[in-house]
């Protein structure tokens, strides 16, 4: 039984390996097991529907970091264990350390970064919100329950809202618009739009990841890691320029909004936004600049 840093890795032939692990009293936050060469990543914080505290997000680097290089391990599949998949930002730690976002982790996460060469396989058993529909959307193919909620919540959390991901997913704009202004998106509708491959009942989901991590196993080793390489540099991007205006429109309002959104939705009230330090800023809106 191998293991990556403090977690073990438990084999599919352990029958309790969907139950809750612990070392000590205290819960691992992500739980790992091996099927042949097949990783699966599990987020194990169900209590707060697997928000990215900085614990998690510090283990899940670890592990993705360890795979990146493991000789034995050459898929990965990412789920979430109870009713999420990852619910996104950990407001309430985000607020008591006073950093939207959360904290950074010391080390670079492979997965996050774009420099994890092996695929990886999204098995959305729940709601995947804010960062979670971001770990969903790095993925290179996904499964999803139908019970499966999406959403970009970037929108009511910070001063622009999810510009990019519809266009990264190559939608129609309305739609992109529909994602950018944190509407919610059922997994049937992914499904309808191409974001998901499969639609499945929740009990068929990880056999359905399984599945599909088994025929990429069966392919030449060059040919599938060339061939996620290709497919990774086709997907569309916004534009330098594009990227420049964004950055000037996450600092165009009153910052102060960015923690009260998120203490309005820790204390479950109303918020109170300011908008604007000088109310006359909402008609002197940024350009693209053009290179």
């Amino acid at each position: 039984m191998r293991g990556f840093g403090k977690y073990p890795l438990v084999s599919r032939a352990d029958p309790a390996h969907h139950a809750p692990k612990s070392k000590g009293n205290v819960m691992a936050v992500v739980e790992t097991e091996t099927h042949g060469q097949v990783l699966v990543v599990r987020m194990n914080r169900p209590e707060r529907l697997n928000a990215l505290n900085h614990e998690m997000r510090l283990e899940l680097a670890r592990i993705w970091t360890a795979f990146r290089t493991d000789p034995k391990l050459e898929v990965a599949i990412l789920t979430g264990t109870g009713r999420g998949f990852c619910a996104g930002e950990d407001m309430k730690e985000s607020l008591a350390d006073k950093s939207p976002g959360g904290r950074r982790i010391d080390m670079e996460d492979p997965f996050n970064a774009g420099t994890l060469e092996k695929p990886v396989i999204a098995a959305v058993n729940g709601f995947a919100m804010g960062g979670g529909f971001m770990l969903v959307e790095r993925t290179d193919l996904r499964v999803a329950a139908t019970t499966a909620i999406f959403g970009v919540s970037e929108a009511k959390r910070w001063l622009l809202g999810g510009y990019n991901h519809g266009h990264l997913a190559n939608l129609a704009y309305p739609v992109a618009m529909e994602m950018a202004l944190g509407f919610r998106f059922t997994a049937e509708r992914f499904y309808q739009l191409g974001f998901v491959n499969r639609l499945v009942e929740p009990e068929a989901l990880m056999e359905t990841a399984l599945e599909m991590a088994r025929h990429m196993l069966t392919l030449p080793p060059a040919a599938r890691v060339n061939t996620i390489h290709m497919m990774r540099r086709m997907r569309p991007a916004p534009t330098a320029a594009q990227q420049r205006l964004a950055a000037r429109l996450h600092e165009h309002g009153d910052k102060s909004d960015l923690l009260e959104s998120r203490a309005a939705f820790a204390e479950k009230r109303t918020p109170n936004f300011k908008g604007w330090n000088d109310p006359a800023d909402r008609y002197r809106m940024p350009e693209i600049e053009q290179d």
